[in-house]
């Protein structure tokens, strides 16, 4: 299925001002906030993701959001969020149209309580990766995940429980773990923006 240029954008921001993003508090967890930019084009809106270097101390090679953990100078998340998104792949923060946020994202393993915000970016923008922290940039299509694209599940034990993993495949790169888990409640969030009953629902 293609949509008309504006028409997921449209719904995208329409359903993350309607809905209220659960924030999490997790005692001992550290903040930390990531950025999911979107942009679109005449071939559809794209999700930009970066794969990690295997230089950096975390993470290595692993497919991701850009951001990273909280500073007490930046005051709040979303300057958390922004100001990660400018150090590794060169986003000015001015030049990102915050939209809204989704719900917090817990990470046991490391610790971490995450919080996704969703901003547009100009199309054909010109990124500057940093090379130590980025390998390169994925532009992910986000229409094949609303058409139905599948995650695979997998369910580890950690800690001696079961805890569910998702992946999601795109052109021989894997996105999984916390980044897949943030990729789905987005794709979720914007089917349910798109979905008829609550077209029918919206004043």
């Amino acid at each position: 299925m293609s949509w008309p240029p504006g028409v997921l954008r449209s719904a995208i921001v329409d359903e993350l001002r309607r809905r209220r993003a659960v924030q999490a508090e997790h005692p001992g967890f550290r903040q930390a906030a990531v950025l999911l930019p979107l942009y679109e084009t005449e071939a559809g809106l794209h999700l930009l993701l970066a794969q990690r270097t295997e230089h950096v101390p975390t993470h290595k090679g692993q497919i991701a959001f850009p951001g990273g953990g909280f500073e007490e100078a930046d005051g709040d998340l979303l300057a958390t969020a922004l100001r990660e998104a400018e150090e590794e792949i060169g986003l000015r923060p001015q030049d990102v149209e915050v939209v809204g946020a989704l719900d917090d994202t817990v990470t046991v393993s490391s610790r971490h309580v995450v919080r996704p915000f969703v901003g547009f970016v100009p199309p054909g923008y010109p990124y500057r990766p940093d090379a130590f922290e980025i390998e390169r940039l994925i532009h992910l299509p986000v229409a094949p995940l609303l058409e139905g694209a599948p995650f695979r599940v997998e369910t580890w034990e950690r800690g001696g429980q079961p805890v569910v993993v998702y992946f999601y495949e795109y052109q021989g790169s894997t996105v999984w773990g916390l980044t897949a888990r943030i990729l789905k409640q987005f794709v979720e969030i914007v089917r349910e923006g798109l979905s008829p009953e609550h077209s029918r629902n919206c004043p």
